[in-house]
């Protein structure tokens, strides 16, 4: 059997299954960014991103200031987000410091990230994969004295920069040891856009096998333009449950040429078109991912956000009725 082609055909069929879209663009996206973007408008983004009909928003990131200055506003955003009911507000938190913050400053979620590659653990936590497990268990029993829900995200999930492949069974070992912790979610990411369609239909096969009663996402990047494929791809293999940036922000510093994550509003709008249910408001998708050149300085990788929805119509050229009229006039 063609894999494949199995998982296409099966996946252009929707039906109004729904999809659950997080937005990670506020943390994933705006922290890659040379321009600090004022705290009253992040506030300002994600309140926007509120009337969306997101299932999730990742505000903000509790690292070190001087590690990602970017960010440096954090437990004044997420405090003054005006939240709305039925909407997630998580946060990445590196460590037990990190922690604290973000459980102080309401955080609906920890995000807490490993490598399932030992170099780029190392490269990016200054650890290795074992050191991080031994200070994110201190992490999740901190949030679960708080009650506050742990999600954990791999990163490399399907692919090291330095490594090469990553075999799915280390991932899935290393989301065992978290979902035994209590673990209510595992996110499998795509760090540095490597991943492809049949390997994310094996993985994602795999996972929920091993782990039917886990909450399940995906976060894929769109560095080699297989985004999309790899979203369909998993949600044919069982997947529901997707991360995505607005305007496709975000990066790696750990994979030269890596763009950032699948777009928000490109996913919702090809999803919707395919008679999925994504709960999200496009045109309110649009409004927020057309903001943000002013916030960040540059242009973003959105293409729904500068060529307009499928059925955005254009009016005809100037000379239109001219040539109609000529054209009716010969007949």
């Amino acid at each position: 059997m063609n894999t494949l082609n199995t998982s296409a055909s099966t996946a252009w069929q929707g039906g109004r299954r729904r999809i659950h879209l997080q937005d990670v663009g506020p943390r994933d996206g705006l922290q890659m960014e040379q321009a600090f973007v004022p705290t009253a408008d992040k506030i300002a983004l994600v309140d926007l991103l509120s009337t969306a009909g997101l299932a999730k928003i990742e505000v903000t990131s509790f690292v070190s200031p001087q590690a990602i200055p970017a960010l440096r506003d954090a437990e004044i955003v997420l405090r003054e987000i005006r939240r709305a009911p039925g909407i997630v507000y998580t946060c990445l938190v590196p460590n037990l410091r990190g922690a604290e913050r973000a459980i102080e400053a309401r955080a609906d979620e920890l995000n807490l990230v490993m490598s399932c590659s030992e170099t780029h653990n190392l490269a990016n936590l200054r650890m290795t994969r074992e050191q991080s497990f031994v200070a994110l268990t201190a992490v999740m029993a901190l949030a679960q004295q708080a009650q506050v829900p742990i999600n954990v995200s791999l990163s490399c999930a399907f692919g090291c920069p330095m490594e090469g492949d990553v075999p799915p069974d280390v991932v899935l070992d290393w989301a065992a040891r978290f979902v035994a912790l209590g673990a209510r979610g595992i996110t499998l990411c795509d760090t540095t856009g490597m991943a492809f369609p049949t390997q994310v239909a094996a993985l994602t096969r795999g996972f929920r096998e091993r782990f039917a009663d886990t909450e399940l996402t995906l976060h894929f990047h769109n560095t080699r333009g297989m985004g999309l494929a790899n979203v369909l791809a998993s949600i044919d293999a069982g997947a529901d449950r997707f991360d995505a940036s607005l305007g496709g922000l975000g990066g790696c510093p750990y994979a030269p040429g890596a763009s950032g994550n699948v777009c928000t509003e490109e996913i919702v709008h090809a999803l919707e078109l395919m008679d999925f249910d994504t709960g999200c408001d496009l045109a309110v998708l649009l409004e927020a991912a057309r903001r943000l050149p002013a916030l960040i300085g540059h242009d973003t990788p959105s293409q729904i956000a500068k060529a307009g929805r499928r059925l955005d119509l254009h009016a005809p050229p100037p000379d239109f009725e001219t040539w109609r009229a000529r054209a009716a006039a010969r007949g």
